[in-house]
């Protein structure tokens, strides 16, 4: 079973999904899907995609209309993340309510690195530990889009809550942080339950569609985290077959959508 955890929809239809008045960027509307969960189930049939997880954008913020409309639409292949500002009193209540309302929400998203810092100064803050604590409670993943620098103080939160199932996000976008920096994104595999996304190549390469210049950064990170906590998302799959040659065929499925169909119980 192939699973991304990736895609991202947006909608040109700004009078149903209007963007949040604190969105952090705003695109183009004449650029986006007039049907993205359409144009999304032809990427799916493109390549092999069985199930998939979709991430609720940035620039909707704290307003899910869109991904619960997809969610409605595709209800048994497709789950998805949310998004609430740590800043919000009202924040840990409203996820509860989210979450009582469409139980396909499997996930509380966190964005934390270089170029980021007006959504949170830290994993410290009180509201993101009022966040983390009632995604604990509400068996949510903790999907970490963060940065390098941003490692350590995850460390402390992800200490504080064992028992949460942790998710970071393309790589930790290593190209937002020094080597000393991404030593602390590697000492995270020291936790049992905290996975990498094999994602976000892009970002720091041009080498598309496999980014193998990447390769001794990806190995050095599936050395860490193994084939139990990794998996893919977003690009071809193939990545993972040409990055992780040296694992079996059965590892590389692992990665492909295995680790994630047991963490979200896809059958």
């Amino acid at each position: 079973m192939i699973v991304e955890w990736n895609a991202h929809p947006f909608s040109r239809d700004q009078h149903r999904y209007p963007f949040h008045p604190r969105a952090t960027y705003i695109p183009d509307p004449s650029r986006l899907a007039a049907d993205p969960l359409a144009d999304y189930h032809e990427r799916m049939r493109q390549e092999g995609i069985d199930r998939a997880v979709l991430v609720q954008p940035e620039p909707y913020g704290d307003d899910h209309r869109l991904v619960l409309d997809c969610l409605a639409r595709d209800p048994a292949r497709l789950r998805a993340t949310c998004l609430f500002y740590p800043d919000d009193p009202e924040a840990p209540r409203k996820l509860a309510a989210l979450c009582r309302r469409e139980p396909r929400i499997v996930a509380l998203r966190f964005h934390a690195h270089r170029g980021k810092e007006q959504y949170l100064a830290g994993f410290a803050d009180p509201g993101v530990r009022a966040l983390w604590r009632q995604a604990a409670e509400l068996g949510l993943i903790v999907e970490l889009h963060i940065g390098p620098n941003y490692a350590a103080g995850a460390a402390d939160a992800i200490r504080a809550y064992p028992d949460v199932t942790v998710l970071i996000d393309h790589l930790a976008e290593p190209a937002t942080g020094d080597a000393a920096e991404y030593e602390a994104v590697l000492g995270l595999a020291r936790f049992a339950r905290v996975y990498m996304k094999l994602s976000g190549l892009n970002h720091f390469s041009r080498a598309a569609p496999l980014y193998l210049d990447a390769k001794p950064l990806t190995r050095r990170v599936a050395d860490a985290f193994g084939p139990d906590r990794l998996v893919w998302g977003g690009g071809t799959p193939r990545i993972v077959d040409a990055h992780l040659d040296h694992w079996s065929e059965g590892e590389r499925d692992r990665v492909k959508g295995g680790n994630l169909a047991a963490l979200l119980g896809f059958a």
